[in-house]
């Protein structure tokens, strides 16, 4: 991509001061400009601050774009290649093979720009064209449009061919009056939100800062659908100074905590600090508490006063300090989620929360009455796409959508995440078909049904079936594997070690005398 380097290279020299670098930055592109445009931003988070300052300010400098018939996912190349036909050396031949339709340098770029710009505003002008001349070049609509929410993305169809998209007869005509709109909007309200951003800069804000980490949750490989949701999360979460709320709620299973870990993995960098705190009840929130105080010290051991904290086993004294911490005047740019707060009738979040009117929160629950901010709902996935690209990624099985018998079963599983995920990871380690799962799912079902016909909901049939398919299979490959699973949900979903468990062996069963007789009974099991 010579072109973007040279463009890289133009922008510093007229953002070449801290003053420059931190000015609100608009883009107006059309057609290849738009994919070098999209290269140098992908760039620009690639690159360090120290090295290169100028790049590395242009995401955060970057508030809006217009985009005039970008070929986002390639160009139907054929007439440029005759143009070119016989000249092996021709400088243009390499970069056809970066720019034709369904490239796969094109499509790993455009996932990047994506996730870049899911937080900035985009105008995107569509149109298949055609150049007018004695060859055609085509850029069909689904290419010109990035397919992202409406929230983000105006997409503004205009009757003109590609010569004319960016050329206006009137002052009245709606091309002209649309992009004219949306650059007054860009004017006004990027001073604030570019501010914002560059906020994170400052040592005051530096004194602050801690490495983002969420070890404590696992995180799916691949997440899908809900890009609704993530702008939600982002208009809830937006800065402006004051303490901003955002509360996803969903039955079981739907996803809340994969969407609050994809929320916080494109945004993170927005934030001087990201915690992670798991909230089931009121001393696991504390647990989440003291880690962060351990993270806060590792980082910062010039806060002498959190040596004892971080050091001691004193959980209120490790939930205070963090809750003053978070409070800290200048300390506004953190994110702290709050997962798994499923029953607030057993005890109130409140009282834990920072007492300051700054910082983002995040929180995820079953409960639809929880009302401390703006409410996200996460329903059931609604775009069977969806549920089968879930089926096809944890069963590591491809061509799920031309398969009668997968989209049978996603049918069934209703667009459930975990239920979908459960399938799927069966699949991945049994040869079976997806007639034959769909099969042991009805049968699992329907004794589900008959075993328990008052006590479940129609979603939590679904995951209870998927999940004793699972388990019935772990029970055929091992007894002890099984009862360890069983002992295991019985505890918590956090870790439980070989040694803790030995120190249980005095009264116990003889099973579990035999899973924990030795490491290699217990890896074995595991």
């Amino acid at each position: 991509m010579d072109y973007g380097r040279a463009m890289l290279e133009e922008l510093k020299k007229v953002r070449n001061t801290e003053e420059l670098r931190k000015r609100p930055l608009f883009f107006i592109a059309h057609s290849f400009g738009g994919i070098i445009m999209a290269h140098c931003l992908v760039k620009a988070v690639q690159t360090d601050e120290d090295d290169h300052p100028t790049i590395a300010s242009l995401h955060r400098a970057t508030y809006g774009m217009l985009l005039f018939g970008i070929p986002h996912t390639g160009l139907v190349v054929d007439d440029i290649q005759k143009m070119v036909a016989g000249q092996d050396n021709h400088p243009r031949g390499a970069l056809l093979e970066q720019i034709r339709s369904k490239s796969d340098l094109l499509a790993f770029q455009l996932a990047d720009f994506k996730n870049l710009i899911r937080d900035r505003k985009v105008d995107s002008k569509s149109k298949s064209w055609a150049r007018t001349g004695g060859y055609i070049t085509a850029v069909d609509n689904d290419s010109a449009l990035l397919q992202l929410p409406d929230s983000i993305e105006e997409k503004v169809p205009l009757d003109a061919d590609h010569s004319m998209i960016v050329k206006f007869d009137t002052n009245d005509s709606r091309g002209y009056t649309s992009a004219r709109d949306r650059l007054v909007q860009f004017e006004r309200d990027a001073p604030s939100v570019v501010a914002a951003r560059f906020s994170r800069s400052d040592k005051s804000v530096r004194l602050f800062t801690v490495q983002p980490s969420v070890s404590e949750v696992s995180r799916v490989e691949h997440f899908v659908g809900r890009e609704e949701n993530i702008t939600e999360i982002c208009e809830a979460l937006q800065y402006d100074g004051s303490r901003k709320t955002a509360v996803v709620h969903g039955l079981g299973g739907m996803g809340k905590t994969q969407l609050a870990l994809a929320y916080e993995k494109r945004h993170r960098d927005e934030y001087s600090a990201v915690f992670w705190v798991n909230s089931k009840d009121v001393d696991t929130l504390k647990q989440g508490y003291a880690a962060a105080a351990r993270r806060i010290y590792r980082e910062h051991p010039s806060l002498v006063h959190f040596k004892a904290v971080a050091e001691g086993s004193d959980l209120d004294e490790a939930a205070e300090a963090v809750k003053r911490w978070l409070s800290s005047a200048g300390n506004d740019r953190w994110l702290v989620i709050y997962d798994n707060h499923d029953t607030p009738g057993t005890f109130d979040i409140r009282p834990f929360l920072p007492e300051a009117d700054h910082g983002a929160i995040l929180i995820t629950t079953r409960s639809s009455q929880l009302q401390l901010g703006r409410p996200v709902a996460v329903k059931k996935l609604q775009n069977i796409k969806h549920s089968l690209e879930i089926l096809s990624q944890t069963s590591r099985r491809d061509g799920l959508s031309l398969d009668a018998d997968a989209r049978k079963l996603a049918d069934e599983l209703d667009g459930l995440p975990l239920a979908l995920a459960t399938a799927g990871a069966y699949l991945h380690l049994v040869p079976d078909s997806f007639a034959e799962y769909l099969q042991s799912y009805k049968e699992s079902w329907a004794q589900l049904q008959q075993d328990t016909p008052q006590l479940l909901s129609y979603e939590d049939r679904a995951l209870y079936s998927t999940w004793n398919i699972s388990l019935n299979h772990v029970k055929q490959q091992s007894s002890l594997a099984a009862k360890l699973l069983q002992l295991w949900a019985y505890f918590d979903n956090q870790d439980v070690w070989l040694q803790l468990l030995q120190e249980g062996r005095g009264n116990a069963p003889e099973w579990f005398c035999e899973l924990t007789r030795d490491r290699l009974v217990f890896n074995k099991a595991r």
